[in-house]
């Protein structure tokens, strides 16, 4: 990896709100990767942050860490505010809950390198669980707990609809980041609510503009599970939620009229009621996983007809 004398190659961005208990540990990951201080920065975008966010970061006399208050509560308004403060020529985003593995940096730097050359590249992410895993928790369910571990090595990612990057674990060029626009505000958390699809999103944009997504699981980092996210009402949550980001990437994509809305919500609620066990499985409860994984996609359904009904906003 190569920087100019003034400017770092990466960025390397955290965002976080209200996680000082995590963060320090996120940083140190981040500070303590075997490539010369010069070529990256890290940025802590704090999004509002009630907490001791700002002492954590205070903790850390490092000369390339850099505070970052972002006033406008959002994940999407906080990982723009990174990438706009980045001096980097590539942006990487790490959550704040997560740690990145030895030699992480530096694998950012071998995926940049390939060709064709990607216009995002993300890597492996394990998970670090904080209490036993359920054993109604089938793999297809659990990947929303961010764990990524595709098979087949470093590769490129055609559809983001079948394989997808994460935004605990993602880089880009930031000229790409600012030619499409960066992060859709309208996308992913704000406060309490669960939207979510603001990274898949952007990777979506990424493509269209000609550029492709890169695997690279030797960019590898382990994010906490924590027993908030062990419980089923948390899943349910999640994929009610998963639902309404959906009908929220339908408005902003297809941009359809009152009436259009209208129209694919009743499209969508009749090919659910054609499915009476699924909807018999949002009643009764299980610890079967197949039925548990009915019912979270079947929250997905429902979510997305609500979001179109009014919930959703584009």
């Amino acid at each position: 990896m190569n920087s100019t004398e003034s400017d770092p190659l990466i960025s390397i961005v955290i965002c976080t709100h209200n996680r000082a208990t995590y963060l320090g540990k996120a940083m140190a990951s981040a500070l303590d990767q075997d490539v010369p201080a010069a070529d990256y920065e890290l940025i802590v975008v704090d999004n509002c942050s009630t907490d001791d966010t700002a002492q954590v970061c205070k903790s850390f006399a490092e000369p390339n860490l850099r505070y970052v208050f972002e006033g406008r509560l959002g994940l999407c308004h906080a990982r723009n505010a990174g990438w706009k403060a980045a001096r980097g020529r590539y942006v990487a985003y790490l959550d704040d809950d997560a740690i990145a593995e030895p030699g992480w940096l530096a694998a950012i730097g071998e995926a940049f390198a390939v060709e064709p050359t990607p216009g995002v590249v993300g890597g492996k992410v394990d998970p670090i669980w904080e209490g036993p895993r359920p054993g109604w928790l089938p793999d297809s369910i659990a990947c929303s707990l961010t764990i990524v571990d595709w098979p087949g090595g470093p590769k490129l990612i055609p559809d983001v609809r079948v394989e997808w990057l994460v935004g605990a674990n993602m880089a880009m060029p930031k000229a790409l980041l600012e030619q499409v626009g960066g992060f859709d505000p309208r996308l992913d958390r704000i406060g309490t609510n669960m939207l979510s699809g603001g990274d898949v999103f952007l990777q979506k944009q990424i493509i269209e503009h000609g550029h492709p997504c890169y695997y690279h699981p030797r960019m590898a980092v382990r994010h906490l599970v924590s027993h908030a996210r062990l419980e089923k009402r948390w899943f349910t949550k999640r994929y009610y939620w998963q639902g309404i980001s959906d009908a929220v990437m339908e408005l902003i994509v297809e941009r359809p009229s009152a009436l259009g809305r209208l129209r694919s919500a009743l499209a969508r609620t009749g090919r659910l009621f054609a499915k009476p066990r699924d909807l018999w499985n949002l009643i009764i409860d299980s610890d079967d996983p197949q039925r548990f994984e009915r019912r979270c996609f079947t929250l997905i359904a429902v979510g997305h007809i609500i979001g179109l009904l009014g919930a959703a906003r584009a």
